[in-house]
């Protein structure tokens, strides 16, 4: 399959200084609406990737993402609202971006250049062939993410990719590619538009999928959820009530004692038995 870089060529549309307001913010819409399309396609190889994602995790492995620039920090993102959505440790799904924290904040210099540095990151969190790992890059030719892949098959660690790309460097490395063909971007080049959100769009079937399966969700509830602030505290209540049939004292007297909304519903139906 030859290498079809749509990401780089030119916009469909052209002199957008000249636009009013109505014409920008309508022909990005009309661009966004192709998003979901390409996921559509691309929901066969997200299924392969899913599934052994949870085989992996079930036995012990984690999830790791790594990426530069917006799709670094996509992948960031996503990992960080797995432990407070579905109450998993910090070290279940793991994001790295290129340059570090600070690159989430700043773009740094020639970070996405280094072949090396996504192995060496991925060895300071004792990576093995439980895991799975993620490579993230719209353009798909990002030798940060080619290298981390590399040196992972090298260790028989399972792979997988999401790019934009069709045919890309990355997603030949990967064991399991995702090809989200969203066409050229409304800016030229602008990858942060269509890709990062077909990118977005796929993290979160992804983890959301495989927290499912992982049995951290009961009905369509996050009965695993981190009881962090007033509104999730109140979220939690709600279905504490729901699920129990109970008013909302009983169901905040539960979820003040056990501090969970899985723990409350379990602790009472154990003791109306």
């Amino acid at each position: 399959m030859t290498n079809k870089l749509t990401t780089e060529q030119a916009s469909d549309y052209n002199n957008l200084e000249q636009m009013s307001t109505t014409e920008l913010l309508t022909n990005m819409n009309t661009e966004d609406k192709l998003v979901p399309l390409a996921i559509e396609k691309a929901i066969p190889s997200i299924h392969k990737l899913v599934d052994v994602i949870h085989e992996k995790m079930s036995n012990g492995g984690r999830l790791f993402y790594i990426g530069a620039g917006t799709s670094g920090r996509l992948g960031v993102l996503d990992a960080s609202e797995c432990p407070p959505t579905y109450g998993v440790s910090d070290n279940w799904v793991i994001g790295i971006i290129a340059g570090g924290d600070i690159a989430l904040r700043k773009a740094v210099e020639n970070a996405e250049d280094d072949t090396e540095l996504a192995w060496e990151t991925l060895k300071e969190h004792d990576i093995s062939d439980k895991d799975v790992l993620i490579g993230i890059a719209a353009s798909g030719t990002t030798p940060y993410v080619i290298g981390g892949m590399q040196k992972a098959k090298e260790q028989n660690i399972v792979t997988g990719c999401i790019t934009c790309n069709e045919g890309s460097p990355v997603a030949l490395e990967a064991d399991f590619p995702i090809e989200l063909v969203v066409g050229p971007e409304f800016v030229t080049g602008s990858t942060r538009m269509k890709a990062g959100t077909a990118q977005k769009l796929a993290l979160n079937m992804i983890s959301t999928t495989v927290m499912i399966k992982l049995g951290r969700v009961k009905g369509n509830k996050m009965v695993d959820m981190q009881l962090s602030n007033k509104k999730l505290v109140s979220r939690g209540v709600k279905m504490v009530m729901d699920e129990l049939n109970i008013d909302t004292e009983l169901a905040s007297e539960l979820l003040k004692q056990h501090k969970s909304v899985r723990k409350s519903i379990e602790a009472y139906k154990e003791a109306v038995k």
